[in-house]
Formats: structure tokens, C-alpha cells, sequence
């Protein structure tokens, strides 16, 4: 048989919660039960994987230590991670025991918040151990306490070996009619995803590569909105002012959109497109924000160049004669 414990305190040397995890191990270990510990708070860069560890486990006991309010964040943690990435088919015949202890108030809210958290996984919620202890050496003097203890760690024994049957709860009946959009993956998918989820850097690069694709959603949404990028041609045929005997070209590269749009002016005539031209008379290069300011009236191309928002080169009097020849304003 083999027992997990998840410990979910700060790890304090008179945590009280310690004391009867120490005793309970000992009375299991000599009924050849082996236990394996597992400290949330040395853990809490790699809690995502820890419900990994539970795939060989007959039993669990979840054993936290009620400070101030409620049974603390890394046991959370590891609920939220049994949630997400644990094997539900599992944890559904593991069966779970309580230990909280406490020096304020809310010892039995927390063991029952914790039976209602693995009954809502799933798993098997059996009563366990919640006090409220001053002083841990009470614990370790009090023959009353001890026995209560190991009666507690024998009971947990039967309960697993005898594979007691435990009533429906309501919890589950909850679950089933309410949480009907998990996504069904199997146990090498969800271990996979642990991993990922308790890899920082994997983390970091997955929030950057969102932020990078929403922002390229919200300009391709924007540029639908303004009519697709032929509203940059539209917008430079409409506001073209002719200039007789005025003869330039020029490549404007936009540089968040991968493209080039074409200006041949020829005395009176212009011909405008997207493409390429590398003799053209300038070559500049600017972004699609940038572009939309100067149709919009709000900047010049001369300006644009000036502030370094638009890179050119080529006759500067061919730069200055863009704003001449296209008028927004």
C-alpha cells in the first residue's frame, strides 16, 4: 500500500500539523505502508507536476495549518493543479484523508473545504484529524492526543485496505451536471502539460507569443475596419494634388505589414500599387500607424522623416515633394 502526503504549511518547526504527520507515518509504517511526503512550500516551482505523483498512490492525505484564514495558498496551488492536469480516472478510486490543525480559528472549515475540493476531482473524501493545538509539545506529551492520533492512522489503514464504500456525494452530482466543457486528454497529455505549466521561461514565452498574436488580430481587425490595406492606395489616389512637370518614384516599405506600396508620378498622371521597385527615385520605409497619421492629417511626411518615424533615402527635394503632391489636411 502506498500512502502520499501533501503538506501544505510554511514548514515552521512548531508547525502542530508536523507533529501528527510524524506520528500518523509511524504508526503506517508499521503496518508496512509506505509513505511518501511531499512539502508544498519546497515544491511551489514544481506543484503543476505533483499530481503526476499520485498515478501509484492507494491513499492521500492532504495536511495544512490554519495560521490566520483557510488552509493557505500551496495547497490551492496543488488543487488547482490536480484540476487541471491530474488523471480523474485516478484520482476517482484514491481515497483522501484531512489533517488540518490550527492556532487560530477554522480548522474544521478547512479539513471540510478540503473534502469538498477532492470530492469535487472526483476522489473518495473519508474524515480525518482537525484540532486546534497552543503548543505542538501537547502533542507529543498528551497520551490522550497520541492515541487519538494513532487510532486515526489505523482507521486510515482499514479504510484503504478494506476498500470501504463511501455514499454518493453531492459534490459529484454537481460536477457532473455543471462541468460539461472539459477538455478530455489522455494522462500523457495532462503529465505534458504539467510540465509546461511549471516551466517559467515556457510560461514567459507562451504570454509573449498571446500578447504578439493578439496584437496582430487587433491590426488586422483595424485594417478590416478602415477597408483592408487598399484603403492606403485608395486614400493616396483621392487626396492626389498634380504637379506639371513634376516626374518621381517611390517604394514606401510599411514595416509591420510585410509590403510595399508603388507612387509613379509622371507630370499630371499617378500610378499607385503594392509591390516593388528598387529604382525608385526615394525608397522609405515606415510603419502602417505612422502612414495612417499622415492620411489622417495628423503628421506630414516631411515631419515623419524629420523625427525619424520614416527612414528615406534618396533627393531630399523628392521627399519634400511627397507632401506637395498628396495633401491631407
Amino acid at each position: 500500500m502506498v500512502i502520499n502526503i501533501y503538506y501544505g504549511g510554511r514548514g515552521l518547526i512548531d508547525d502542530p500539523t508536523l507533529a501528527v504527520l510524524a506520528r500518523i507515518t509511524a504508526v503506517l509504517g508499521e503496518l508496512r505502508v509506505k509513505v511518501n511526503r511531499y512539502y508544498l512550500h519546497d515544491m511551489k516551482n514544481n506543484i503543476m507536476t505533483l499530481p503526476q505523483t499520485l498515478k501509484d498512490a492507494d491513499g492521500v492525505i492532504l495536511a495544512s495549518t490554519v495560521e490566520w484564514s483557510g488552509i493557505g495558498g500551496y495547497m490551492h496551488l496543488f488543487l488547482d493543479a490536480c484540476w487541471q492536469y491530474g488523471d480523474k480516472a485516478k484520482i476517482s478510486g484514491t481515497y483522501m484523508f484531512p489533517v488540518v490543525m490550527s492556532r487560530a480559528y477554522g480548522e474544521k472549515e478547512g479539513a471540510l473545504e478540503l473534502m469538498n475540493a477532492w470530492e469535487m476531482l472526483g476522489g473518495k473524501a473519508c474524515s480525518g484529524l482537525s484540532g486546534y493545538i497552543d503548543e505542538t509539545v501537547d502533542l507529543e506529551t498528551n497520551a490522550t492526543y497520541i492515541d487519538i492520533i494513532e487510532k486515526k492512522a489505523e482507521e486510515m489503514y482499514r479504510s484503504i485496505s478494506q476498500k470501504f464504500v463511501l455514499l454518493p456525494s453531492s459534490c459529484k452530482a454537481i460536477k457532473q451536471n455543471i462541468v460539461s466543457d472539459t477538455i478530455n486528454l489522455t494522462p500523457q497529455e495532462t503529465e505534458q502539460l504539467s510540465r509546461y505549466a511549471s516551466d517559467d521561461k515556457y510560461v514567459k514565452q507562451q504570454k509573449q507569443d498571446i500578447e504578439a498574436l493578439a496584437s496582430v488580430y487587433k491590426t488586422m481587425l483595424d485594417d478590416e475596419a478602415k477597408g483592408g490595406d487598399d484603403h492606403y492606395i485608395n486614400a493616396l489616389k483621392e487626396h492626389y494634388v498634380p504637379k506639371a512637370g513634376f516626374t518621381a518614384s517611390y517604394m514606401i516599405q510599411l514595416s509591420n505589414k510585410g509590403k510595399a506600396i508603388i507612387l509613379e508620378i509622371d507630370n499630371k498622371s499617378l500610378n499607385c500599387y503594392f509591390g516593388q521597385k528598387e529604382d525608385a527615385s526615394i525608397i522609405a520605409k515606415l510603419s502602417g500607424d505612422s502612414l495612417d497619421e499622415i492620411i489622417e492629417g495628423r503628421m506630414t511626411f516631411q515631419r515623419a522623416f524629420m523625427t525619424g518615424e520614416m527612414t528615406a533615402r534618396g533627393s531630399l527635394n523628392n521627399i519634400r515633394m511627397l507632401d506637395e503632391s498628396f495633401s491631407f489636411s
